[in-house]
């Protein structure tokens, strides 16, 4: 008999993020992401009518790019043609017509995670010490393999033997990947980024399809997940909990098309952005034969039911749910804190006076990691 560790955790970028999610305040920086996202969507049609210039040019002001390509959180990169043109007077116009005007996009301003940050990012991976370990909000394939190299060994922790990652659907370098060991390999992975329902494209990241074989020949399959977040939506879905019911049903697809095929290891893990009683995970919650590692009897919570931030119940945002073969060897699991964040002090100008100000984290997870114990026999 042998055990495995099944693992998840957002580690919220290990070494450069960008800049507006890190902003003091998420009133500030919510706007700014919704406008980078609609802009890169915009660009992107064949032809720009009046009511849709008139957004690029406000979407362009939120992310204070008016009148200048750069600002505190936001780049205009413009590579061929002309969008727009800015006047002495102050004023701006839109020229471009449609996509064939211009090759641009607006990407965002990124900043280094600090040393400290990423040390405290290791000693949680460190600490879950997991086997198979689903990762999210990762830069790249080539970071997350030099995190691996670098900052374990520098928390006295072995590094991993793969380190996988596919790009995603979000342009903002938050990806999810997987990392393996304990004799465990890749031999498939499927990317479901293009994946459509009615609605369009289904997946704001991905849901990365990892196929491992184990050091005794065990057949398991990870589903990786980052769901839509709560932090901007569209304006018919202003907190994305229909598109995240549609993540939801798709992921439930593809493990019922699984289990079809005779897999009976599976196991999705991530951060799916509600929590079980929010409304919007109902198709992979209740409505299949997954069962959630944080409701075995002997899981520990270490003082928290959440896994986000200040760790309420509404919190519980993070999972690593398994199918009932793998249900059925749990001998238990547990919740692993990022532990106390670095942060940094700083002051804000009052009334021409400088005060001090609430420190603020820079970089380090808010997140827990989850992890559940397989016995397999």
């Amino acid at each position: 008999m042998s055990r495995t560790r099944i693992a998840s955790f957002n580690v919220e970028n290990m070494f450069d993020r960008p800049r507006v999610m890190n902003a003091d305040d998420w009133a500030e920086g919510a706007p700014v992401l919704a406008a980078f996202a609609r802009f890169n969507e915009l660009a992107q049609l064949d032809v720009y009518d009046t009511g849709t210039r008139d957004e690029l040019l406000h979407l362009l002001e939120v992310l204070g790019l008016l009148r200048s390509d750069s600002s505190r959180f936001a780049v205009l990169r413009r590579i061929r043609g002309k969008l727009l043109t800015r006047h002495r007077n102050g004023e701006t116009s839109p020229v471009a017509r449609g996509r064939a005007d211009w090759v641009g996009w607006v990407e965002l301003v990124t900043e280094q995670v600090t040393e400290l940050a990423t040390q405290h990012t290791a000693m949680v991976v460190r600490d879950v010490g997991a086997d198979v370990l689903g990762v999210l909000e990762v830069e790249s394939r080539p970071l997350l393999e030099l995190f691996s190299e670098s900052a374990l060994a520098e928390v006295d922790w072995s590094p991993y033997d793969q380190s996988l990652l596919i790009d995603g659907n979000d342009a903002r370098g938050i990806d999810v990947g997987l990392m393996c060991r304990g004799g465990f390999e890749v031999s498939f992975i499927r990317t479901h980024i293009y994946d459509e329902d009615a609605a369009g494209r289904i997946f704001s990241r991905d849901c990365a399809e990892f196929h491992l074989v184990g050091p005794e020949e065990q057949r398991l399959v990870v589903l990786v997940n980052h769901f839509k977040s709560k932090g901007y939506g569209t304006p018919g879905d202003p907190i994305g909990a229909v598109r995240r019911a549609r993540q939801a049903a798709r992921v439930a697809e593809i493990y019922e098309d699984l289990l079809a095929e005779g897999i009976d290891h599976v196991a999705v893990v991530g951060d799916l952005n509600d929590w079980p009683g929010g409304g919007s995970l109902g198709a992979l919650l209740e409505d299949t034969s997954l069962t959630d590692i944080s409701g075995h009897p002997a899981f520990e919570w270490n003082g928290r039911l959440g896994t986000w931030r200040s760790g309420g119940e509404t919190a519980k945002i993070d999972y690593v749910l398994l199918s009932p073969a793998l249900f059925a060897g749990a001998v238990g699991g547990r919740r692993v804190p990022q532990g106390r964040a670095p942060r940094i002090t700083h002051t804000r100008r009052v009334g021409g006076v400088r005060h001090p100000h609430a420190r603020r984290r820079l970089g380090a997870s808010d997140h827990a990691a989850i992890h559940a114990d397989i016995e397999w026999t």
